[in-house]
């Protein structure tokens, strides 16, 4: 098992200027569940898994990837999706011609308002501060009829091509990079503080492993709090936890089927996540925190339930510090912000001596041809299941 002998660099990219870089470096923690993190990132890294760059970098109110840009790929999918009706496959398999008559634009996805500022280098005087929610439900809509679910695959998106495929894939990916980025934008003007970018490093076809009891130590030490610069265990699962059944569904009271539906962490993996956003602790400064944690454990005891188990999996797993000041100069979470939003690219990662470079990004001609040939063994798969 490896030791941790380096710092894991991360090299990052000018998505607009492919010769501009900038590395980063995470110190790992003293334990045993980052010491198994670094040798499965290792692995990753040495076995060249594809690294997902959709919903990487999340929470940025700057950056390339403007509303304007996001709605010109949006108008991109719709088109293609329309002229594939004109193939007639739809209608020749029983099915209805499918047509999306919206077209996309920064004032159809957002109200305007009288709020000047810079967002991606640029003044822009009608920054829309709230998302219109309508247009955004009907976009998700189309996406939810053409692909329908992973248990239940719609018969369009079976008969589709892979170029059709990906359009369909994109209804939903951009629908909700845009409910991402206009929030941000409205917290930059609103509660600036508040601004939460974060990082999320996640890799196609990962290995996973399973957790230990040594390694979920981590969650009674640390809990829910997220703090500024701090690597956090990706949570490489899917499944509703105990918080998020607390806050969503308004503290519940738990039966069976209820349980049945909540997933405890099992599993880790090489991937990561880092909080770029301010600190929020408990006992720190934002009393609100605690008192829903403090709710949160109330009703986690009403219901039979310690929040001082372990294998509730209750918080995050924390496995490394991004060492600022070496990293950018300053440790101002606002400077940091800055700088990273001229970043949004990963280029390569490196840890003890073992690199691997993602050398494809959104802005490079062939992107979406690229994407295709790596997402083509799903799309022969879904075909077949027709």
């Amino acid at each position: 098992m490896s030791g941790i002998n380096q710092l894991v660099k991360v090299t990052l990219r000018n998505p607009l200027n492919k010769t501009d870089y900038l590395d980063y470096y995470i110190v790992p923690d003293d334990t045993q569940l980052a010491r198994d993190w670094i040798s499965a990132l290792e692995t990753i890294l040495q076995n060249k898994n594809l690294l997902e760059k959709n919903f990487c970098f999340m929470g940025f109110p700057k950056t390339a990837r403007t509303l304007e840009y996001l709605c010109q790929e949006l108008n991109s999918a719709v088109f293609q999706i329309n002229m594939f009706n004109t193939t007639r496959v739809w209608e020749s398999n029983g099915l209805k011609s499918y047509v999306i008559e919206d077209y996309f634009t920064p004032d159809n996805v957002r109200f305007g308002s009288e709020y000047p500022i810079a967002i991606g280098g640029s003044d822009v005087n009608q920054l829309g501060l709230d998302i219109k929610h309508g247009v955004m439900n009907r976009l998700h809509n189309y996406f939810e009829h053409l692909q329908g679910t992973v248990e239940n695959l719609s018969p369009y998106y079976k008969l589709a091509d892979y170029d059709t495929k990906y359009a369909i894939r994109q209804l939903n990916i951009i629908c909700h990079e845009i409910e991402n980025l206009v929030l941000s934008q409205r917290k930059l003007v609103t509660a600036p503080r508040w601004q939460r970018p974060s990082q999320i490093t996640t890799f196609l076809h990962a290995d996973r492993y399973p957790l230990t009891d040594e390694h979920r130590q981590g969650f009674v030490s640390n809990g829910y709090d997220r703090q500024f610069g701090h690597v956090y265990m990706h949570w490489a699962q899917i499944g509703k936890t105990l918080f998020e059944v607390f806050r969503d569904e308004h503290a519940p009271k738990l039966d069976k089927a209820t349980c049945d539906a909540i997933t405890q962490l099992q599993y880790y993996s090489g991937e990561f996540d880092i909080e770029w956003a301010m600190d929020v602790t408990y006992g720190g400064t934002y009393p609100w925190h605690d008192q829903e944690q403090d709710q949160f454990r109330s009703w986690l005891t009403e219901n039979g339930l310690d929040y001082l188990d372990p294998k509730l999996s209750l918080g995050y797993l924390p496995i490394g510090k991004v060492d600022i000041i070496r990293s950018f100069g300053t440790d101002d979470s606002q400077t940091v912000w800055d700088i990273l939003s001229n970043y949004l690219d990963i280029y390569a990662i490196e840890v003890n001596g073992i690199k691997a470079v993602f050398d494809y990004c959104w802005s490079d001609a062939k992107y979406k041809e690229q994407q295709i040939d790596m997402m083509r063994p799903g799309y022969d798969y879904s075909s077949s299941r027709g």
